[in-house]
Parts: C-alpha cells; structure tokens; sequence
C-alpha cells in the first residue's frame, strides 16, 4: 500500500469531487492545540470549557452545594499548610485547568445549525464509531461542540488517524499527515443500518459487496439483494468507476428507500479496512491469495440467517472490547483466567497420604500431598519417597 493511497481517502480529498453523490458535509481544519489536546493522555479526563454554555452530558446528576452566607467565609490563614513546596513550585495535586477553544466552537456551532441541528463528527479517515457507546443517545448524534469533542476524545478509531494512518504503507516517511480536518456531516434520523453497504473495487472493477452492520440478521435484505446489488452496481459505473484516482479502493454506501445511492466513506483497500463477509484473500487482496471472485462480476453477500451474524465485528463500542489479540486486555485477562483455573484444578485434586509400614497393616490418610511417608523399619521415622517412583 501507498501513502498516496491512504491520503486519497481521507474525507477532505474525495468530498469535493463527490458532493453531488455523498451527503451534506462541512469541513473544518484543526487547530494544532485542538489536535494535542484530543491526544492527551495523562491527568483527568477534561472536556474543554464551553463559551456558549454547552454540555455534552446535560442529564449527568451534580452534586448540590448551599450558597456560602458571609459569615461562612473564612480569610486566608497564612499559617495553614499551602500548596508551595517551599521552592516557589505548586504541587501537582493541584486540579487541572480545562482547555478552551473558543473560535473553533463557534464555527462547529454555525455548522450544525447550517446541517439541520444534527451532525455527525468525522476526522480524516475515521468516525468515532468505537464512542458511541457514551454519548447520552448511544449514537453519534451531536448537537453541540461539547458532544463532537465527547466522542472524539473518547475514540480509539480517532487516535489511529492521529498517530497510526500510515502504518500500512510501504513508502511512509512521516506518521501522521501535515494537517487534520473535522468533518460534519447532517445526521439522518431515519437511516436504515441494514441499508448500507461496503463495496470492494479491484482494477478499477467492482468485485464485491458486503452488508455494513454484520452483527444483525435482517429477513428484508433476502428478498431485496437482487434489486439492491443492482442498483449500487449501475451507480459505480455511473459516478465512480474511472474517477477516484486509486486501481484499489473500498467504498460505503447507503441506499434509500426511493433507490438513490449516497456515498458515505472511501477507504484503502486491505490493512486496517474490515473485508466483513469477505476475507481479502477472496478478494484477491493478499500476493498469494487465491481469490475466488472473477475481474468480470461482483459477489453480493449478505447475513442470510440469525447464525450467519459475526458479532465480533461490533464496531460501534470501545476497540478493548473486541480485541483479542496477544497482549491485549482480553489476552491477559484470559490467560489469568486459565491460570486460576488450573490452580484450582490442582489443589481440588486430593490425594492420599499413605503410611506403610513393614510387617504391619497399611495405615492410609487423606491428605493434599503428592508424597509417600515409608516408615523407616528400626528407627519408626518416616521418610518421604517420589510418589512416581513407588510401586503399586
């Protein structure tokens, strides 16, 4: 993969050429302070302070304070301990200050009125989709500039554009492009999940297109498919085969209800791009791979049943949750699980202590030992002898 490749995604490159296909989207360029703060990752959790008042979690209980009456105030007693450590320097308990981004809130506020009332946050490449899980509505709905920075703050999809775009690429020479951008784009109420779709471009040629939400079984789709696959195939032909710039590309899109077709998102072919109900080796994307799909048509593949769904390929909750891989969360927490399985397992196990004794009856006891005690025949002492080595 290319940077070039990577860089024709992202939504500040592809949205001018096919605004008249995607849906309505105002783009603003970061401040550098904004982009460090999203990057933070020591101290509280601070959302920034809002000038317009704003909070994204306006139903979050407060704790109630009585007014100080003038009598309750009490001046500064300078023989109380402060906070100088005696060299001129605070102490680091001190609470943090939140940051404030002033101009940059009142231009996503200007947005967001301009798009209905109703946005969906998006940096270069990636939605917070991994956050929806903590904005009050469980969805990436934002009305104001306190809820964008809510979700964005709190994305593990966010940082990967901010420090990991570029991993993928074969020729990278930085890890991060120069700039970032804040993409809004009007919120839709009535979208359908089970009507977008991720389709797969190999030399310039559609091959394939998977159902987008794959964690849900929906009957409608069986009797649509056809319908459906036709109607995105007669779209590409129309408005992006030829035109994006890349051989091999990935591109979403939703179908409404009257037919149109909106694209959503570009993204590379192979690396961090879900393949969904595709592997990339069927796909042809993989040297070695033994694809299954001609360069002369396309497979269209839904969830055609309650047991085809893949659960794991959730992607609308924090990427801890789902990753299993060596070294995650997950990975340490099973492998502590296995651990303590295994020693309960062994000291559960009870064996039995035996006393033998020669020329005498064999006296056994129960005991959590793996050892032997043999009586010493004069001396009546015992001593321990390998369990393994005794005879039975």
């Amino acid at each position: 993969m290319k940077v070039e490749e990577v860089t024709r995604c992202q939504i500040q490159e592809w949205y001018p050429k096919f605004k008249s296909v995607s849906i309505k989207t105002i783009i603003h360029q970061l401040p550098e302070s904004f982009v460090s703060y999203l990057l933070q990752d020591s101290g509280p959790f601070l959302l920034p302070t809002s000038v317009l008042g704003d909070d994204a979690l306006p139903n979050r209980i407060r704790p109630q304070f009585p007014c100080l009456q003038a009598e309750d105030y009490h001046p500064w007693d300078e023989e109380e301990e402060d906070d100088d450590n005696g060299d001129g320097q605070l102490e680091e308990n001190q609470e943090s200050t939140p940051p404030s981004f002033p101009e940059l809130e009142l231009k996503v506020k200007e947005s967001i009125e301009a798009l209905g009332g109703s946005v969906i946050p998006k940096l270069n490449w990636s939605a917070p989709k991994d956050a929806a899980w903590i904005s009050t509505s469980g969805t990436l709905k934002c009305t104001s500039f306190s809820e964008v920075v809510l979700l964005l703050k709190s994305s593990d999809s966010v940082v990967h554009d901010l420090c990991h775009a570029f991993d993928s690429c074969e020729d990278k020479l930085d890890d991060k492009p120069a700039k970032f951008y804040l993409a809004l784009r009007k919120w839709y109420a009535g979208m359908r999940p089970e009507m977008e779709f991720r389709c797969f471009v190999r030399g310039e040629s559609l091959v394939g297109i998977s159902q987008r939400e794959v964690t849900v079984f929906y009957p409608a789709l069986l009797e649509e498919k056809k319908k459906i696959g036709a109607i995105i195939s007669n779209f590409f032909e129309a408005n992006l085969a030829g035109k994006f710039g890349s051989d091999n590309y990935v591109f979403d899109v939703y179908v409404t209800k009257d037919g149109r077709v909106k694209v959503l998102d570009f993204n590379p072919w192979g690396a961090f791009t879900l393949p969904l109900l595709f592997s990339w080796d069927e796909l042809g994307g993989n040297s070695g791979g033994q694809k299954i799909i001609s360069d002369n048509t396309f497979e269209f593949r839904i969830i055609e049943s309650k047991c085809g769904v893949r659960p794991g390929l959730k992607t609308a909750v924090p990427y801890d949750y789902i990753d299993t891989s060596a070294g995650s969360g997950w990975d340490e927490f099973l492998r502590r699980a296995d651990d303590e399985t295994r020693k309960q397992s062994n000291t559960s196990h009870i064996h039995r202590t035996i006393y033998c004794y020669p020329h005498s009856q064999t006296i056994a006891a129960v005991g959590t030992t793996n050892t032997t005690l043999m009586a010493d025949e004069s001396t009546r002492r015992g001593r321990l002898v390998d369990p393994e080595a005794r005879e039975t």
